[in-house]
C-alpha cells in the first residue's frame, strides 16, 4: 500500500515538474518572439505595442505525433497573398496526425525565395486556417515555422502552441501568404497567438 501511494505521488510530482517545464519553454519561445518586434526594423509593432499580444495557455494536448509523407514531385506555384501579389512556394511533403478523435492532415511547404538563403535553406512554412478565425485569432488563419530535418526525423510533432499571427494581423502593407484550401481544419485550435488587440495600424 505504501508503495502504490509512493507511486502516485512520485507521478503527481514528475507530471507537473514536466507541465512547468512546458510552460516555462512556451514563456521563452513568446518572449524572443516578443523581442524580435523590436528588433527587426520592418516590423509593424514598437515595444508599446507589444502589451496588446494576446495567447492562449500553454496546452500540451496541441503537440501531436505526426507522420510525414515527402511530395518530391510537386510543381512550384503562386500563392497569394492578402496584399494581391503572389509569392512562389513548392509543397514540400504532408503531416498527418489525429486531434479530438479525427484523422487531420496539413502541407508544409517551401519559399522559392528564400531557399538559397544560408539562414533558410532549412526552413518550411506551415499556413493554417481553424474554426478559431475571426473568433478568437486572426481572421487570414495562423502560422508556424518547420525545419526539414524536424519533419524527416524518427519522431515528428507540430506544436500549435507556437502558431503566430501573419504580419497583415496587426499592420497594412504586407505581402502575408494566404493559407491554401487544403490547410484548412475543421475544429478550433486553442492555443498558439490569439486576434491582437490593439487598432490595426496603416502604412
Amino acid at each position: 500500500m505504501k508503495n502504490l501511494i509512493f507511486l502516485i505521488l512520485l507521478c503527481a510530482i514528475c507530471s507537473n515538474i514536466f507541465g512547468q517545464t512546458y510552460t516555462e519553454t512556451i514563456a521563452e519561445h513568446r518572449a524572443k518572439y516578443k523581442q524580435d518586434f523590436i528588433e527587426n526594423e520592418r516590423s509593424p509593432l514598437q515595444e508599446a505595442d507589444l502589451v496588446n499580444l494576446r495567447f492562449y495557455e500553454s496546452d500540451e494536448k496541441y503537440i501531436v505525433k505526426c507522420t510525414f509523407q515527402r511530395t518530391p514531385d510537386e510543381k512550384p506555384f503562386d500563392l497569394p497573398t492578402y496584399s494581391g501579389i503572389t509569392k512562389p512556394y513548392q509543397k514540400y511533403g504532408v503531416l498527418s496526425f489525429e486531434l479530438d478523435g479525427k484523422p487531420r492532415q496539413l502541407a508544409v511547404y517551401r519559399s522559392l525565395r528564400l531557399i538559397n538563403m544560408p539562414q533558410y535553406k532549412d526552413h518550411l512554412f506551415l499556413p493554417y486556417r481553424d474554426l478559431t478565425n475571426d473568433e478568437t485569432t486572426y481572421g487570414g488563419g495562423r502560422y508556424m515555422d518547420m525545419t526539414i530535418s524536424e519533419v524527416e526525423s524518427d519522431e515528428v510533432h507540430i506544436d500549435f502552441n507556437k502558431s503566430y499571427n501573419p504580419w497583415c494581423g496587426y499592420s497594412d502593407g504586407y505581402n502575408c501568404p494566404i493559407p491554401p484550401t487544403e490547410n484548412t481544419l475543421k475544429l478550433a485550435i486553442h492555443a498558439g497567438e490569439q486576434k491582437y488587440a490593439g487598432e490595426k495600424k496603416h502604412k
